[in-house]
């Protein structure tokens, strides 16, 4: 499973790199504050939403502490989507939320 640091992905973003995020916390979780840009598909959806993804395009897969995107990232890696989890989770993020 390939894997990103939440510094790498403010970085990316402060210089204007399109990223596709998922946000794979619960909904009430999402509302305290997420990543600019990151749609938000609770892990338990993920199974039933994945159709809505692009498989040409890099997903990096965020929850609150990097457990529930790791198992959601093992699950689309399988299903053919190309994956990144954010390791440490929203609990290590220190960029902007909205």
């Amino acid at each position: 499973m390939r894997e990103i640091s939440p510094k790498e992905v403010e970085k990316k973003l402060e210089e204007g790199t399109i990223l596709h995020i998922i946000d794979v916390r619960e909904t009430e979780e999402v509302a305290d504050g997420k990543i600019p840009g990151a749609v938000n598909i609770p892990l338990g959806l993920v199974e039933f939403r994945k159709q809505d993804l692009d498989q040409s395009k890099e997903y990096i897969v965020v929850c609150r502490s990097g457990g529930r995107s790791g198992r959601a990232t093992e699950y689309l890696e399988a299903q053919g989507y190309q994956v990144i989890n954010m390791t440490g989770g929203m609990l290590a993020w220190e960029g902007k939320t909205e």
